[in-house]
């Protein structure tokens, strides 16, 4: 979690909780008083109702959700200042029974007025667009699984081995006479989407190899590009996730941010190496 921070002196205190079609905003004054109480924005108002409402000296928090960013860039040029919050770490920290959009609203307000947001970093507009594309890509790649799995689960069914041309083989499954012509109906549509998929990305990984040499990231891609077993998809997807690597005091500071650092906790006999990702893993340690 953050430290505190400063989050004092400002003219009002707003708080943001974004739906898909709306957006509650709520603001109170120094003195924790409602000078905007909680109302509902829709989304497709809140550009205009941001740039009549919103002014210098507002300082604002907005809870992660999945068009986070688009709220971001509409509210941050109208305010001095805006946190964003990790919304998991924010539930953990309130640990609210009643959940409803106006006690959203105040419990965000009471973080900010303390100064204990769980702030999350704000990826540039740049990197947000690598996120994006990466994400595309693997929803590509997820798709691609699952026509196979559908193929499989075929071949199982019908107790039938992939032949030597592969899965793909269409004229292998044209001639399978344990397969019904509704299924083999199937297996055209299933390739024929497969094969559009697989070219769908080939061309995403064509771009992000120009990417990986671009203006943008060649600096970074090619530090990444020289380590053992990484190569430009790999890269990239480092890229997006970490941004700037400039960013990070040192090394330690980006293993943790990743996720990959380990504790450890030794009491008595018993050795402890926790592992952020996989939870804690206890040894027991011998006499000798």
């Amino acid at each position: 979690m953050n430290q505190t921070q400063n989050t004092r002196g400002y003219k009002r205190y707003l708080a943001f909780d974004i739906h898909r079609e709306y957006l509650l905003v709520g603001g109170q004054d120094e003195n924790q008083e409602w000078v905007l109480r909680p109302r509902r924005v829709s989304v497709e108002h809140f550009q205009a109702w941001a740039e009549k409402n919103l002014q210098k000296g507002d300082i604002v928090v907005l809870e992660t959700t999945t068009n986070i960013w688009e709220t971001y860039d509409v509210v941050a040029p109208l305010v001095s200042r805006v946190l964003v919050a990790n919304a998991a770490a924010v539930g953990e920290i309130v640990g609210a029974r009643v959940k409803t959009d106006k006690e959203d609203i105040k419990r965000l307000l009471r973080l900010l007025f303390g100064g204990i947001v769980p702030e999350v970093w704000v990826p540039p507009a740049h990197v947000r667009e690598l996120r994006s594309f990466i994400s595309y890509r693997n929803r590509l790649v997820k798709m691609s699984t699952m026509i196979r799995n559908r193929l499989n689960s075929l071949l199982h069914k019908h107790n039938l081995i992939v032949p030597k041309g592969g899965l793909l083989d269409q004229a292998w499954w044209d001639e399978q006479s344990s397969i019904s012509s509704l299924e083999k109906l199937q297996v055209r549509q299933e390739l024929s989407l497969l094969a559009e998929i697989t070219e769908q990305k080939a061309a995403v990984d064509e771009e992000l190899g120009r990417q990986s040499t671009g203006p943008v990231w060649r600096k970074q891609a090619i530090l990444l590009l020289q380590l053992p077993g990484v190569g430009v998809i790999v890269a990239m997807t480092v890229l997006s996730a970490i941004g700037d690597v400039s960013r990070f005091e040192h090394a330690k500071k980006l293993v943790g941010y990743a996720g990959l650092g380990a504790g450890v906790h030794a009491s008595g006999k018993t050795y402890k190496k926790t592992d952020h990702k996989k939870g804690a893993q206890g040894v027991t340690l011998g006499d000798g």
